[in-house]
């Protein structure tokens, strides 16, 4: 049986809970700012630029989002509240059950809002490049790179995300030993930036005949694409080009003639390559933007003054460096050693359920609760 009291009472600590978010969220200037940009797509010639109207629809797509959660929310409360009436006046217990379901509505919207919030990072609203590595252990790491490859498209895929394969390497008998990936939208970067680090898989190898229990490691950089308004000093003489003929699993879209483009750093020996794109020229260009996150990236986190302190020094892809572990057998479980986050749903996760264990993060990140890993 609902006890009503019980409903009111977690009802009003919803309320000032709903306004603080409000606040966070800036609901009255992204109002504002959502009009501004409609009256700006609605100007002559605003479609003569391609990219520009792409990144006001970006935006106005995601104030949207947020105005349409926030609205959600006190729908669900101004409806709870009613029921709350209806019920004291009535005495009907299946009204005071629908104000519980209300409420608790109410509660995972806070939750879902309270998220957003959390997304406030300096590059959070980015688009996020995903480069994959197999690590240790031959042809089991590169068969594990495939199977987080196609663990992140999952789910980017399942977020509305556009995801596009920027370059991709074989393994040599199955799997891949490299690959990166554009993950296209609003947020993708803060959402992601959870996953950077090395990955590691417990189970009984395919590929052993004798059934053995293999551990594999791959790694993970996941990198905020940069826009127009970062400059980063990159010297001409420091970028070795070279081009090479496009293969791999971009698939069909994959030009077959000699314009995929690797370029060297060599100052600090950071590799980036691109093969999706139709022309040299582009991958070329994708390729810069990459190296330019990546080597942006790396000077803020190390604190250097300048591009050219970096070093390039990257931790070992194997056992003790791990941020997270897949366990398929003798149990399955995945589990986040940085926040103690667990799930046992492998196939799950494998097929792209990853927000609780993003959501743990960012919780965590926020409460400088992390563990070292």
């Amino acid at each position: 049986m609902v006890i009503l009291d019980e409903v009111k009472r977690k009802l009003n600590e919803l309320v000032p809970e709903a306004k603080d978010l409000g606040d966070a969220l800036a609901i009255e200037p992204s109002q504002k700012r959502l009009a501004e940009l409609e009256h700006q797509s609605s100007q002559p010639g605003f479609y003569d630029d391609q990219e520009k109207s792409q990144k006001v629809f970006a935006e106005m797509s995601a104030l949207r989002d947020r105005l349409e959660r926030y609205a959600k929310l006190i729908g669900q409360l101004e409806d709870a509240e009613t029921l709350i009436e209806m019920c004291e006046e009535t005495d009907d217990q299946e009204i005071a059950e629908e104000a519980e379901q209300e409420v608790q509505a109410a509660v995972a919207s806070v939750e879902e809002l309270r998220m957003i919030t959390l997304l406030s990072g300096q590059y959070d609203k980015n688009n996020a490049i995903i480069t994959f590595h197999a690590g240790a252990g031959g042809t089991e790491a590169q068969d594990w790179a495939e199977m987080l490859f196609r663990m992140y498209n999952r789910w980017g895929t399942a977020h509305g995300f556009k995801v596009q394969t920027l370059d991709y390497l074989d393994g040599d008998e199955a799997g891949l030993k490299s690959a990166s990936i554009l993950v296209e939208g609003q947020n993708a970067y803060g959402l992601l930036r959870s996953e950077n680090g090395v990955h590691r898989l417990v189970r009984v190898s395919p590929f052993d005949a004798s059934g053995r229990r293999q551990t594999s490691f791959a790694s993970l950089e996941v990198m905020p694409e940069m826009d127009d308004s970062i400059q980063v000093d990159i010297r001409p003489e420091d970028v070795e080009m070279q081009v090479f003929r496009s293969s791999g699993a971009g698939g069909q879209h994959i030009n077959k003639t000699s314009s995929a483009v690797r370029l060297i750093h060599k100052p600090t020996g950071i590799v980036v390559s691109c093969q999706t794109e139709r022309s040299q020229f582009q991958n070329r260009e994708t390729a810069m933007k990459m190296l330019a996150s990546k080597l942006y990236q790396i000077k803020e986190q190390e604190h250097l003054d300048k591009i050219s302190d970096i070093k390039g020094v990257q931790k070992e892809i194997a056992w003790g460096h791990q941020i997270r572990s897949y366990v398929f057998m003798p149990y399955t479980m995945v589990k986040d050693h940085r926040t103690g986050y667990e799930s046992g749903n492998v196939q799950a996760v494998m097929d792209g359920d990853l927000d609780g264990f993003i959501n743990a993060y960012l919780k965590a990140a926020s409460r400088n609760e992390l563990q070292d890993v």
